[in-house]
């Protein structure tokens, strides 16, 4: 997680991936339907941020709000992948619906209006269940 100073500065950037799995409140800035403020294209998914986290760009990690076909202005769900871009700092969170699952050819194409400009993989969670290691 982010460390805020008093001054408002961040002292340390979050780890998209501590997300994994977990429930969350998503703020939707960029509801399903709106025009991104700089560049030429329309949201075809809700797109938000998760307060208080700081991400590489200087500003809070960003998430795609998917399987929801509605504008939205917040979001309670849990984060299902995550977006590790390998050409940028700036990971995303995939957020979904308590429940819901999507396959990763799914998330591509859903995405694909932001990520086709940068290199990505997507994370999931490792489950380790019942997984024995044998150490030497």
């Amino acid at each position: 997680m982010a460390i805020w100073t008093t001054n408002g500065k961040i002292d340390q950037l979050t780890n998209a991936k501590d997300f994994l799995g977990k429930e969350m409140k998503v703020v939707v800035d960029r509801p399903l339907g709106s025009k991104h403020p700089e560049y030429n294209y329309i949201y075809p998914v809700n797109y938000g941020y998760i307060p208080n986290t700081a991400s590489g760009d200087g500003d809070e990690l960003d998430a795609f709000i998917l399987g929801e076909n509605k504008p939205l202005e917040k979001f309670k769900g849990v984060c299902g992948a995550v977006i590790q871009r390998t050409d940028d700092d700036d990971d995303k969170l995939v957020v979904v619906g308590q429940g819901r699952t999507l396959s990763d050819s799914e998330i591509e194409k859903q995405v694909e209006f932001q990520e086709k400009w940068f290199k990505h993989e997507i994370i999931r969670k490792i489950r380790l269940a019942g997984l024995k290691l044998k150490l030497f």
